[in-house]
Formats: C-alpha cells, structure tokens, sequence
C-alpha cells in the first residue's frame, strides 16, 4: 500500500516532518519520496507545481488522491488506515475534541515562534523595529506559558492530549522541537522541554528526524534571547 504514495518534503519544516512521523505511526514505512532543497528553491519545481497550485511542500498523494495540507495528510492517512499502525484519534468525542484543539492550536506557537525566530529572515530591514520584536518575545512568552500550564495540567509524563500519544503530538512535536534547537532557555518553558525529552526517541521521530540537523545537531541561537 505504502508504494502507491509519494510525498515530497524538504529537511526541517514542521508541515513535512508531521506527515512523515504520521505516516511511521500508521506502519507506512516504503513510500516514495523525493527530498526537495529549499536552499535550492527546488520544492517549486514542475513536479510539485503540477500537483499543488501553491507550489508548496508538504505535498502527499496516494494513487489519484493528493493532499497539500499538512494537517489534511494527517487526518487522512489516520482515516485510511485507522486500524493500522497506532491509533491517532480517539473514539470518544470528548478525549477527540481535545486532541483537536490542541492541534489546530500548534499553528499559533509555531507563527509566535517564527515572528522571533525568523524575525530578521521574514522583514525587510527598513520595516523592523525592535518594538515589533519586543511585542513578538512577550507573546511568544505568553504563548509558552500556555503550553507548560497544559502539560501541567495533564500530569509529569502526559502527551498533549491525555495519557496516550495522538495526533495532537503528531502535529506539534516538529514545532517544540525549534526550542531546544534554537537555544530557547529551559526556563521559559520547563514542562515543554520535558515532553521534547520524553518524545524524542521515539520511533517515529527518530526515523523521521531531519537529515541536516543530524549532520548539525545545533541551530543557530536565534531564542537565547527570549
């Protein structure tokens, strides 16, 4: 089954990654894939182009079916083989709607993230200002205090979602991860690095983990300061 699908990913972005972790859950080891550089611009080559109209990586199909969407990839691969590999979203809707949430929430760390992160990546240096930034460290500071509160709340030792690893974990692992990796100190986030060491060796994510950080362990210190 796994050689009908074809993804098209690049080394570190989260949307890929996620997909990827997914796809070792569901027991989907032997897919076709093609490594594309963002360095090289190659995730917009005709091959993507012809299948995303935003040109854009992650980009999924299996057989006829094509999904841009990382979250889409997701949601559809626990779909289609739901009784395969380990199960991602539960039954009951109360213990789903959780899952849920806390997915589509990952989109608001990982844009606070980026707006410190990239800051100087993402703004032309005659628009930045060190009061933008300053408004962008509090809220991302804010926003991982959230996160420790929710992780505190579930107990030492729980995934995002509950006791068990979910899609919720899936989706928002390859976004906790920049933290370490971008020297954010421990101490802004204690409960977050907590669940990174607990989930790092996982499986999944230790097939998965990009191969540039491997050949580069550390990322540049953009987070020391936050």
């Amino acid at each position: 089954m796994a050689q009908s699908m074809l993804l098209y990913w690049s080394s570190g972005s989260p949307p890929c990654w996620r997909v990827m972790i997914a796809l070792e859950e569901k027991q989907l080891q032997g897919y076709k894939h093609k490594h594309l550089s963002f360095d090289k611009n190659e995730h917009k080559c005709e091959e993507v182009k012809a299948l995303n109209p935003r040109v854009q990586v992650p980009t999924f199909k299996h057989g006829d079916i094509v999904v841009n969407e990382s979250f889409a990839a997701c949601l559809y691969l626990e779909s289609a083989f739901k009784s395969q590999g380990t199960r991602l979203i539960p039954d009951d809707p109360a213990e789903q709607a959780l899952v849920y949430q806390r997915m589509f929430e990952t989109n608001n760390l990982q844009q606070k993230m980026y707006d410190v992160a990239f800051y100087e990546w993402h703004v032309p240096e005659g628009e930045r200002h060190e009061s933008a930034l300053k408004r962008n460290k509090e809220s991302l500071i804010a926003e991982l205090k959230l996160w420790d509160g929710y992780l505190e709340e579930m107990g030492k030792g729980s995934y995002l979602a509950g006791k068990n690893f979910t899609m919720a974990d899936v989706v928002c692992f390859p976004v906790i991860v920049f933290f370490p990796r971008l020297h954010c100190p421990p101490e802004r986030c204690p409960r977050l690095m907590e669940y990174y060491k607990m989930l790092k060796d996982r499986p999944s994510i230790k097939a998965s983990w990009p191969p540039h950080w491997l050949e580069k362990p550390e990322g540049q210190d953009m987070l020391k300061n936050l």
